[in-house]
């Protein structure tokens, strides 16, 4: 399993950037798909994640109504849209996958210890 996250980089306070991140080696629509972010001497927070086929999403109340995320399942590919970033938006983001029980609440997927798979990690810095 490979998942490959790219689409960072350094954007003034207000601006937008658009995270993509790209599977391969798993039953893609299967797995909740999950981003994090941790920030230089902070732990990985949970950010926003989406289930696979019904598409249901769900965020930190830090990012609602700011970012949005969403997948294409015939490409393999979740995306995170950010906009009116905040410098306390820096951070490595990563894309993470777990797979997906109908038994287990929204809340679970909030953990990053649910996800067996993660990506490499792409830096976003916003500039005030």
């Amino acid at each position: 399993v490979q998942l490959q996250a790219s689409g960072g980089g350094l954007v003034e306070t207000g601006g937008s950037l658009r995270l993509s991140c790209a599977a391969s080696g798993l039953a893609y629509s299967s797995y909740v798909m999950g981003w994090f972010r941790q920030a230089p001497g902070k732990a990985r927070e949970f950010v926003a994640h989406i289930t696979g086929n019904t598409r249901h999403t769900y965020y930190a109340d830090t990012v609602k109504g700011r970012f949005t995320i969403s997948r294409d399942n015939a490409k393999n590919t979740v995306y995170l849209q950010m906009n009116s970033l905040k410098p306390e938006d820096t951070a490595v983001y990563y894309c993470a996958a777990s797979p997906q029980t109908y038994y287990h609440s929204t809340y679970y997927y909030t953990e990053a210890n649910r996800y067996g798979y993660w990506g490499q990690g792409t830096q976003v810095t916003v500039s005030s």
